[in-house]
């Protein structure tokens, strides 16, 4: 009996959410390519929006699910094989570890892109603006890319294996 769709005693939205942790790095590899290789300023700025709506909803989604759930913890209790203290341990480190790159990410991602929507010119282009977009925009990435690393992990290892 699963709850989730991937298979695990999950939930579905904590399903859904592990599939955008999935999706999302590399739509940003791919934006980030739009950007440098391809100089093109519009898409690079219209899939950025668009991955900050998705990713805004299905995280809403998710805690709000995560509430009626019960929490994590009970969502975890439904595994047909309980975990050990030590793997339950291992489990809230992974978490903890996870919500600090969860809770930063959207706050760097929310800052570059309310910048740029303020500051570069529209349609988007290289401006005054660009080198702290630059910086903002990196650190955001890499962020965001540890937020879906550590996500990925605490599913693993919290349903998983």
């Amino acid at each position: 009996m699963t709850d989730g769709f991937l298979g695990f005693r999950t939930s579905l939205m904590l399903d859904v959410v592990v599939c955008a942790l999935a999706a999302v790095v590399p739509a940003i590899i791919y934006s980030l390519y739009l950007v440098k290789v391809r100089k093109n300023f519009v898409a690079h700025r219209n899939l950025q929006l668009g991955l900050a709506v998705v990713l805004l909803l299905a995280v809403s989604a998710f805690e709000i699910d995560m509430r009626l759930q019960g929490g994590w913890r009970a969502i975890i209790a439904k595994r047909e094989v309980p975990l050990t203290e030590s793997q339950l341990s291992e489990v809230t480190t992974s978490l903890w570890t996870h919500l600090c790159f969860a809770i930063s990410s959207p706050v760097l991602w929310i800052l570059t892109i309310v910048l740029a929507l303020k500051r570069m010119p529209k349609p988007p282009a290289p401006c005054a603006h660009s080198s702290l977009h630059k910086k903002l925009g990196w650190a955001a990435t890499i962020d965001l890319t540890l937020t879906s690393v550590t996500g990925l992990w605490f599913y693993y290892l919290a349903f998983v294996r």
